[in-house]
């Protein structure tokens, strides 16, 4: 049963005060991450948007134990904290590494795959603003077809890198994808890759950036809601093998209107140099991914219907 506002828990593990950007989609996020994990949680977090928000030391706006890693090797620390875990026979705790898309498209990408192909016994999150947003907005493998960036030429050409795809392919038992404009999905996904453990969970969560996308910083949720409704981003997750949308895009996919990609876009100033060509590229690469996942989600609910009777 999916969980409701009234069921969060009240402890907060994530003070006010951060050194985030007004109107940040990861502040959002996070604050529901740390609700699901509780306080037997150890993060291990890159240089990225993520240890600007945690602060400098001595202060912190983060009530959770926290250890600060190389931009490279988020997933190799976490891999170490397991082992030291192991090695005190302390068994109730949670270790999460996280970190954003240039973290784990990118420059981490080596890590991640190694501890996944091991199914080291960790979550890992990757909050995906879409480009290197703490250093001023560079292009990443995440990056959209058709945005701006400050090192590309005009607009990027290329479409995403499928980080789903990717993780899946290492047979891990958990991999979902989350939304900061959807936080209670996101809530019941982590909650979910907790109660698992044993083995590598991986959780995609599309985070809008206001200063980076150029967009309102009152339009976080906005802007992250038209994601899903046109399917640029889509709500879902793999379990032990089986596929199935949740929350919003679960809606769009049992009679539900998508946007056309072009409303998304034309509230983001990062899209200001797109071309019509272009639109129809994203376009059509969101149908298509749209009708693998949707022909995906439906052949794994008939069979759970077959063998249910």
């Amino acid at each position: 049963m999916a969980t409701t506002v009234l069921d969060l828990p009240e402890e907060e593990h994530l003070l006010p005060g951060t050194r985030a950007c007004s109107g940040c989609g990861l502040a959002l996020s996070y604050r529901h991450i740390l609700k699901a994990l509780g306080d037997k949680t150890i993060v291990t977090i890159p240089a990225c948007c993520l240890t600007v928000l945690h602060g400098l030391y001595p202060s912190t706006s983060v009530r959770i134990t926290n250890i600060n890693t190389a931009f490279a090797s988020a997933a190799a620390s976490a891999t170490g904290i397991v082992a030291g875990l192991k090695a005190l026979e302390k068994t109730d705790y949670t270790v999460l590494g996280i970190a954003g898309d240039g973290g784990t498209f990118d420059i981490g990408i080596q890590a991640l795959s190694a501890a996944a192909e091991r199914n080291t016994d960790f979550i890992y999150i990757c909050y995906d603003n879409e480009g290197y947003m703490n250093t001023g907005t560079q292009r990443s493998s995440a990056t959209p077809l058709g945005a701006y960036t400050t090192t590309t030429p005009g607009t990027k050409f290329e479409h995403k890198k499928d980080m789903i795809a990717i993780m899946e392919a290492h047979g891990i038992p958990y991999v979902a994808a989350a939304a900061a404009a959807y936080p209670l999905d996101l809530y019941d996904k982590v909650v979910k890759a907790k109660e698992m453990r044993g083995g590598t969970r991986f959780i995609l969560v599309h985070v809008p950036c206001a200063p980076g996308w150029g967009f309102p910083t009152r339009d976080v949720v906005k802007v992250g809601k038209l994601a899903v409704d046109s399917a640029m981003t889509v709500l879902c997750e793999i379990e032990n093998g089986v596929f199935r949308l949740t929350a919003r895009s679960r809606i769009l996919a049992q009679g539900g209107r998508r946007k056309p990609v072009a409303d998304y876009v034309k509230v983001q100033s990062r899209f200001g140099m797109i071309t019509a060509e272009q639109i129809g590229y994203l376009q059509n690469w969101v149908d298509q991914r749209w009708e693998r996942y949707l022909q995906r989600h439906q052949r794994n609910a008939e069979a759970g219907e077959q063998s249910a009777s």
